[in-house]
């Protein structure tokens, strides 16, 4: 769908009527969705949306480069005229949310069609351990474009499977733990975990206050770029970062995790990318050791404890008469177990709804010792080598799909940012045996606008060294 949006702003051109997009867009939708179910629910009235901002566009009033621009919204997000379900059977049969998110709430002001909510894991792959990346009691399986017998990750599966099969350009996600980069990069496309604070967190069905965060799902980054313009409320134009692929002022750490060696296919690419990096100019400071963040016993500690309050708050927000506390969804999930839990348990439910609040010693300890694991182990990183940024592979190539035993990652790039709520950034750099991987840039808190920049760099220059990313041929991957 590039060919349909602005190169510049990720707008709608002129020579373009949003209207046309969005029938476009539902026409590809009916005959790729069956096959990715990306979209678990579609938005009836987009289309008159769109002529509504057609006529504003005709009056002279365009609000911003994304007037009239056609978006979709992960099913965590609350809409106010569609369901909020969390992918969840509980929340299925309740009204819509009273409001909109904040988040989406900026989205329709930009002038965005909201196209529809996009199938997640379910509660945000926060409920089994053994769960599956894609499947949602609500939405079912959505699966990858690239390889349809492969995961299209999580937990923002639909969001960036949508993108990939060219449903939409533009979608939001959330992250908690990876829940951005791993489906960008396992689809192909463009994700930006923002810092955590710098969207609003209203209005998003919860995991952790300390970690959760919204951000873009995009074809390019200058589309995530002119939306998380959007999402932080407007007073910064992201898309000024990205400026050409010159780079000869940074420098670009490269730590030497667990996902090099992995595969030859994937180091080759990555590789790749670290050659691009330096024809842009930036120095790289390579063989660098991050340290493996450690105390998963305390990062379960504070997810565990903060899910527990934080949905309690959240789901007080809906209409009386529904579920109020993890206790009640557990209780739920038990009475339709032959759908609810048919694949995997809800054990980190039951464990989090047995944690005793945010006062609790264990609670207080654990948080201090994760958000050292991960602040430390970036800025430390950082400041001792005089760095930008650090690079790294953001995922395996996408593992097949096993509903009975779950998900096979074999490694990431987003621990030590999601303890201590730094920017994560995920761009394509190549294809192993025709699945997409990506590159991951991260920084201190804050750095979004830098990652911006390195990732734009580096998508530009990967195109003119190689070419357009391949679009997804939707087969079986053999």
């Amino acid at each position: 769908m590039s060919s349909t949006l602005s190169d510049r702003g990720g707008g709608v051109g002129k020579e373009f009527r949003s209207a046309a997009l969005v029938e476009e867009l539902q026409a590809r939708s009916r005959e790729v969705d069956p096959l990715v179910n990306a979209i678990c629910t579609p938005n009836t009235a987009a289309l008159t949306h769109a002529a509504q901002l057609d006529t504003e566009r005709d009056d002279g009033r365009v609000r911003g480069p994304l007037h009239g621009v056609p978006i979709l919204v992960k099913d965590n997000i609350d809409t106010a005229d569609l369901p909020t379900t969390a992918g969840s059977l509980a929340l299925a049969d309740q009204p819509p949310p009273p409001q909109d998110a904040p988040l989406v709430r900026r989205l329709r002001a930009a002038g965005c069609v909201v196209l529809g909510k996009t199938n997640l894991s379910e509660w945000a792959n926060f409920r089994g351990s053994s769960s599956s990346s894609g499947w949602s009691a609500y939405g079912g399986l959505t699966r990858n474009p690239y390889a349809l017998n492969r995961s299209a990750g999580g937990s923002s599966s639909g969001s960036g499977a949508a993108v990939a099969a060219g449903l939409a350009d533009y979608a939001i996600g959330t992250e908690t733990n990876g829940s951005i980069v791993c489906p960008a990069a396992l689809n192909g496309i463009v994700g930006l975990k923002p810092t955590v604070g710098l969207v609003s967190q209203q209005g998003i069905v919860p995991i952790s206050h300390s970690q959760d965060t919204a951000g873009p799902m995009t074809r390019t980054v200058i589309q995530a770029a002119a939306l998380l313009s959007v999402l932080t409320g407007g007073d910064t134009d992201y898309t000024e970062h990205c400026r050409g692929d010159d780079l000869s002022d940074l420098r670009i750490g490269v730590p030497r995790g667990p996902l090099w060696g992995y595969s030859t296919g994937l180091d080759e690419v990555s590789e790749r990318a670290l050659e691009i990096l330096s024809r842009c100019g930036a120095t790289l400071v390579d063989h660098l050791s991050l340290p493996t963040p450690g105390g998963e016993e305390d990062q379960l500690q504070v997810l565990a404890h903060e899910l527990k309050v934080d949905l309690a708050a959240y789901l007080s927000t809906r209409v009386p008469g529904g579920p109020r506390t993890l206790d009640d969804l557990i209780a739920f999930n038990k009475e339709h177990a032959d759908v609810e839990l048919r694949w995997f348990g809800q054990e980190l439910f039951e464990r989090a709804a047995e944690t005793e609040g945010l006062g609790s010693p264990i609670y207080v300890a654990s948080r201090l010792t994760a958000l050292r694991a991960g602040r430390d182990g970036i800025d430390n990183l950082l400041q001792d080598n005089q760095l930008d940024a650090l690079v790294s592979p953001s995922y395996s190539p996408a593992w097949a799909i096993d509903l009975v035993n779950g998900d096979h990652v074999l490694g990431s790039s987003s621990s030590h940012a999601a303890l201590a709520g730094y920017p994560l950034l995920s761009v394509p750099s190549g294809t192993v045996s025709g699945l997409p991987v990506g590159i991951t840039f991260s920084g201190t808190g804050r750095s979004d606008a830098t990652l911006i920049r390195l990732a734009h760099a580096f998508e530009t220059a990967r195109i003119k060294a190689d070419g357009p990313f391949p679009t997804p041929e939707l087969t079986q991957w053999v």
